[in-house]
């Protein structure tokens, strides 16, 4: 129906009506040149309306300009004037609403045009549709709030708009979101926010995705969508979204944790855009509309000692971006009295800084001081003039550093000590007062020894602990850091070194604490707290030592650090005094140019018999000496001899450290390290980052070492084959799969490894079935379960083979690559000759597949044939060059064979004569077969069993014919084509199946496919006539019925 058919009268006063209908269109299309003449054309258009309002005449303009309007609805192009005179349109249409001071006319007119509009918004004809959707949205979002319009236009229009919400064209889509945003707030919206909040979460169109998030109206409903769409993938939706947060979601609507979350997301995204506008709606909005430009209170909306990284992002982004500047008479001086005699005094009257000053202190003073230094630089590296102003800007900098900060070292000193002694709620203030330490003078003599006293404050002050019920200590912290926290453990070494600037004066000092704190440890005089004291200050000298050399000669030397302190500290009961133990020892084995058998020693009998947060951190330390030193150094630091070189290790020694009482220096580190994988029992927290367990350590370390593999010759590439296979069963595990932090580093390795180089390639091919067979239920001794297990399983082995396969076809980062198939086909000889590297590329890992298909075990059994059904639908995702031509030999001869093992799924069988198909027309010499002592080699090279015949010529399989779901009909008599007892089978090939085995072995000719698809078309029209809806299978692999059948059945239940 066109849309002007739905006005009432439209055929009343031909020739007036037509004369209107001119002059409308005459508009209309004057309208389209330029938006510039539409408030002049919108005069005449109502001026026009109004001389055809005469008596007897009222309903006329109506129906001349729905008539006129109406081929803008035929275009089916979009074009930037048809969009123009829709503007237009829509602009009339609102102005004559607001126009009206009593309705009347001017309302039918509206009312009367919307109808129009909704009868065209349901056409079949697309170009209608996407017009009407248009200008209803613009008619709404034009339309005053005082227009009186019926409710029940708009209850119409709503219910039309909602069903165009879900049309297949994604511009109508967003045309049907834009009208209905404005009905979204509304108390009463019939479902609308609802409707948008489900399509958001399910629409593909980025646009619409963007118009959903532009219309939803501010509410708790709400917010948490608009925070989401700040992860789109789309950088228009991301932008749309801190739009819509600036602008409708107040500052102080928002939670501590959402705001930080929304600055974390938008400064380090990589759209610029994105960042522009996050930045926008921190400045324009957050900052100056809601906390007066006062950046302090700004930060205090922020909780800086929470996520002081977002606090400093804030801080750096509004300094590059200049809407930051010291002002006149600010500084730290303030906080400091100037006037008393005495210490007790100054101190007395110093006025304490809020956390969220001290930061801004400490990035304002960084900030200066990098200025300063660049613009220093520049001035260093220029000439003349330009030389003369950066001098200018350096010293202006550097004078107004100098302002800020305390006018001296004792100041500085009073200050901090001041917050130190304020109690724990100053400890953060503290530690960025403290970081002010590195931009400060300590060239005279005194203002060293001022700060060295302060220094050693600081290192020989006590841990923080509680006390509980039973009178236990309990330390405040990570246990392991000085003052239990890491961040101020940096900040007191920073100090230090800045103080203690020559050459191993820090290292002298800091033994001279450690070696005190360390006389009630050797004495075993020690409680909890000295013992964890003294093993923070080691840890922090071993840290922050270079070499061994250094401490050579102090007042603790590395022989008495390990034998007095650090082994006896290992073997104390106490877990946190075991975990610090253990970090000291792994500082101290990377330092040395040969680990230390009896530290070798204690990680890992701690390792195997400590507790999971010792093992854990025992785990770190060796990764770390492995890593650094090699598998090889470690075991020969214990005596184990090295291997024969001329046999390589293929597999790891199988331990199980569960019951393993006691270290079996026999064993390898390596080998004891991946026996962690095997042990099911370690206990973890899901709190915070999972940072200390055992499996998260473990992928991580194992990662390092595959990606490192150039560095560690002693580790053979069957090893990587295996560690890459348990990587990958890792991470597809369902028992870790709330390891998020685990998650994440293995999908970033997973995305670098195959990309760095062949051989990487390579060892993800050979490891593709060994993860197959150790995931998929049912077969190689693996577990079943329910119904419901294993179909869970399976699909978990599914999508790990499809990820394998990806990673193979990953390109490579380097100029390393494989040689690409020639474009144009030459010799058969020079093609063979071409490439010989299929065992790392697509056509190494198809053979494997098929050859694995092949050799499956249990094949007539459930798991057997989804195991192989699975394998064959991977194969068909994997590409063959033309340059691997006996590769495309051998898998010619393969495929025939898949397709004989899988000839009951019909489709599958479809897919592999097309992929056998493919293989023919890249194959040089197709009537050629493959010389046997040529496919040995081929398995060989790829590390298979040999044994299998090929045969390139045979003829695919037919596609089984359906089977009907009538009754069997009375055998009637056939035309017989050969006298034999296939005579029977024939007769019956309505309703059995021809085993795989004689399909294979029979070539089918043209006359017996053209009856099979006679019978096949038949029995498929007569199932669909007859036959009732067939009951679904709960076996995939048993499936043998019609594909006709199958399609309505799926059509139905969708």
């Amino acid at each position: 129906m066109a849309p002007a058919a739905a006005v009432p009268g439209a055929g009343a006063g031909a020739g007036d009506s037509a004369r209107l209908t001119r002059e409308v269109a005459r508009v209309l299309d004057e309208c389209r040149a330029s938006l510039a003449v539409h408030p002049r054309k919108l005069r005449e258009l109502a001026a026009l309306r109004s001389s055809s309002s005469n008596p007897g005449g009222g309903d006329r303009f109506l129906p001349a300009f729905c008539v006129a309007v109406t081929p803008l609805f035929n275009l089916a192009r979009r074009s930037a004037g048809s969009d123009r005179a829709a503007r237009f349109v829509a602009a009339f249409a609102s102005s004559s609403a607001s126009s009206s001071a009593d309705g009347g006319g001017v309302d039918g007119f509206l009312e009367g045009y919307l109808r129009f509009l909704l009868t065209a918004s349901a056409a079949a004809h697309r170009p209608a549709r996407f017009r009407a959707c248009q200008i209803i949205s613009e008619i709404i979002m034009r339309l005053p709030d005082d227009a009186e319009v019926s409710d029940e236009i708009w209850d119409e229009v709503i219910d039309c708009m909602k069903v165009r919400v879900q049309d297949k064209i994604p511009a109508i889509r967003a045309f049907a979101v834009r009208a209905l945003s404005r009905f979204a707030g509304d108390g009463e919206d019939g479902g609308i926010l609802d409707l948008f909040l489900e399509t958001l979460d399910t629409e593909q169109n980025a646009e619409v995705r963007k118009t959903i998030v532009l219309s939803l109206p501010p509410s708790n409903a709400t917010l948490e969508s608009v925070i989401e769409s700040t992860l789109d993938i789309s950088e228009s939706v991301r932008r749309a979204a801190y739009s819509v947060l600036s602008t409708k979601f107040p500052l102080q609507s928002l939670s501590i944790k959402q705001r930080t979350t929304l600055l974390h997301r938008g400064l380090s995204d990589r759209s610029a855009s994105v960042n522009n506008e996050c930045l926008k709606m921190l400045k324009d909005e957050w900052l100056v509309k809601y906390c007066g430009g006062d950046v302090i209170t700004l930060l205090r909306f922020l909780d800086v000692e929470t996520y002081e990284s977002v606090g400093e992002s804030v801080m750096m982004m509004l300094l590059k971006d200049g809407a930051l500047r010291v002002q006149d008479g600010q500084s730290i001086r303030q906080y400091v009295t100037a006037n008393g005699d005495n210490e007790a005094e100054q101190v007395s009257n110093i006025q304490l800084m809020d956390a969220e000053v001290a930061l801004y202190w400490k990035i304002m003073c960084k900030h200066l001081q990098a200025e300063a230094q660049i613009k220093g630089s520049e001035a260093a590296t220029t000439t003349g003039a330009e030389a003369a102003v950066y001098a200018s800007e350096a010293s202006d900098k550097n004078d107004l550093l100098d302002n800020v900060l305390p006018s001296t070292i004792t100041d500085y000193v009073d200050l901090v000590k001041a917050h130190l002694s304020a109690g724990p709620n100053y400890h953060f203030a503290s530690r960025q007062l403290l970081l002010l330490g590195e931009m400060l003078d300590f060239s005279d003599t005194m203002n060293r020894k001022v700060a060295s006293c302060f220094l050693h404050e600081l290192l020989m002050k006590p841990l923080e602990h509680e006390v509980d019920d039973d009178g236990n200590q309990i330390a405040i912290g990570d246990g392991v850091s000085l003052g239990g926290d890491r961040e101020w453990a940096k900040a007191v070494a920073e100090l230090a070194k800045k103080v203690h600037s020559s050459v191993g004066e820090c290292e002298m000092v800091i033994s001279t604490v450690v070696e005190e704190l360390a006389r009630p440890c050797r004495e075993r005089t020690a409680d909890l707290m000295q013992w964890m004291h003294c093993l923070a200050v080691a840890g922090l000298l071993l840290e922050n030592t270079s070499t061994l050399r250094t401490l050579q000669g102090k007042a603790i030397e590395p022989s008495e650090l390990l034998h007095s302190l650090l082994l006896p500290a290992a073997k104390q009961n106490h877990v946190d005094v075991q975990r610090a133990a253990l970090r000291c020892l792994s500082l101290l084995g990377l330092l040395e140019n040969r680990p230390n058998a009896e530290l070798v020693k204690q990680l890992r009998l701690s390792f195997i018999n400590g507790p999971d947060l010792v093992s854990a951190m025992a785990c770190k330390a060796l990764i770390d000496l492995v890593t650094w030193h090699g598998p090889q150094t470690v075991d020969q630091a214990i005596g184990i001899e090295l291997p024969d070189a001329s046999s390589e290790k293929s597999q790891f020694t199988t331990v199980d450290i569960s019951d393993l009482n006691d270290d079996d220096l026999n064993i390898g580190v390596l080998d004891i390290l991946f026996s962690g994988f095997h042990k099911d029992d370690w206990e973890f927290s899901l709190e915070g980052d999972n940072h200390d367990n055992v499996p998260t350590i473990l992928g991580e370390g194992f990662a390092k070492i595959l990606l490192l593999s150039e560095n560690f010759a002693s580790i053979s590439a069957d090893l990587h084959t295996v560690i890459l296979a348990q990587l990958i069963r890792l991470y597809f595990s369902e028992e870790t799969k709330e390891l998020e932090r685990l998650k994440q580093c293995l999908s970033v390795f997973f995305q670098h490894y195959p990309a760095l180089s062949d051989k990487h390639k390579s060892c993800v091919s050979n490891a593709f079935v060994p993860v197959m067979k150790a995931m998929w239920p049912g077969l190689y001794g693996n577990a079943g379960g329910s119904t419901h297990v294993i179909s869970r399983r399976r699909k978990l082995a599914v999508q790990a083979a499809r990820f394998m396969v990806q990673m193979v076809q990953t390109q490579l980062l380097s100029s390393e690559s494989t040689d690409q198939a020639p474009k144009s086909p030459g010799s058969a000889s020079s093609l063979a000759d071409a490439s010989n590297n299929f065992d790392i590329s697509e056509e190494g890992l198809a053979i494997r597949i098929a050859a694995e298909v092949a050799n499956c075990p249990d094949k007539k059994t459930a798991a057997g044939k989804a195991y192989a059904l699975a394998l064959c639908k991977v194969a068909l995702l994997l590409r063959f060059r033309q340059s691997e031509q006996k590769a495309i030999k051998c898998m010619r001869g393969l495929v025939h064979s898949l397709a004989a093992l899988v000839a009951s799924d019909k489709d599958l069988v479809k897919e592999l004569s097309q992929m056998a198909a493919r293989l023919r027309s890249l194959d040089a010499s197709p009537d050629e077969e493959l010389a046997q002592d040529e496919a040995d080699a081929i398995f060989k090279k790829l590390g298979l069993d040999g044994g299998f015949k090929l045969d390139t010529n045979q003829a695919m399989p037919p596609t089984p014919a359906p089977r009907s779901v009538r009754p069997p009909a009375p055998t009637r008599r056939r035309a017989r084509w050969a006298p034999s007892s296939s005579d029977e089978s024939d007769a019956e090939d309505d309703n059995v199946d021809l085993p795989a085995a004689s399909v294979s072995r029979v070539p089918a000719t043209p006359s017996m496919t053209a009856g099979r698809s006679q019978r096949a078309s038949k029995t498929a029209a007569l199932s669909k006539i007859s036959a009732k809806p067939a009951a679904a299978s709960s076996s995939d692999e048993s499936d043998n019925q019609s594909a006709v059948t199958s399609d309505e059945d799926s059509s139905d239940e969708e």
